[in-house]
């Protein structure tokens, strides 16, 4: 798992989108975005966050940019200020589709499990969803550089990580609580010495290419 990395001074997420939108009628913006799209085992998740300008957030930023603990307090203060929806997709999916198409399904279900329906929504990445409810943006980098992008970079990682700490007491052996799934040289010898479980992702490398001896 990586241990996260102190945000340098001026590098905190603007409100420059959302007060854009704001401007042109849009005045209920969700910012969307995922974790755990690169690792070798668990979910991918996603996590959609309408923030409420009357109720700021300090210090939002890419959730690879800030430490553990500093993920988790932002986090809690997210779920007390703004509107929230969360979606996963398990390793299973992934493997009977592809990890694109299950990236854009799981971000599309965060939208949908909003409690209210966006004006407008700003995902992070190259692409959107198939099918939003309302119109859309994708903004590259968007965790980087966009307030409601980056609260729900928060989320989802936050969330997805607990998830894969708990799968650790299901799945011992393998590390899950350090790693949350990535390709860790500690993974990997656990794959090699164990082989996959119902988490792994069977149709990434190495087990597709049948190299877990090796991995």
């Amino acid at each position: 798992m990586d241990r996260g990395r102190t945000a340098p001074p001026g590098i905190s997420a603007t409100s420059d989108f959302e007060n854009a939108l704001r401007a042109e009628g849009y005045l209920s913006v969700a910012g969307v975005d995922e974790a755990g799209r690169g690792p070798l085992a668990g979910p991918v998740s996603a996590a959609a966050v309408i923030l409420d300008p009357a109720r700021p957030v300090a210090g939002l930023a890419d959730s690879k940019l800030l430490k553990p603990a500093q993920r988790e307090a932002l986090f809690a203060e997210i779920l007390a200020k703004a509107t929230v929806g969360v979606a996963f997709q398990p390793a299973a999916a992934i493997d009977a589709s592809d990890i694109r198409k299950v990236t854009l399904a799981v971000m599309q279900g965060a939208v949908a499990s909003l409690h209210r329906r966006p004006d407008f929504v700003l995902v992070d990445g190259r692409d959107l969803p198939y099918a939003l409810p309302c119109p859309g943006r994708a903004v590259i980098d968007g965790d980087a550089l966009c307030r409601s992008i980056a609260a729900a970079s928060i989320v989802a990682k936050v969330l997805r990580d607990r998830l894969m700490a708990r799968m650790d007491d299901a799945f011992p052996g393998y590390g899950f609580a350090r790693h949350a799934g990535y390709g860790t040289a500690l993974h990997r010898a656990a794959i090699a010495d164990l082989g996959p479980c119902a988490l792994h992702r069977l149709s990434f490398a190495p087990f597709k290419n049948g190299t877990t001896e090796n991995c």
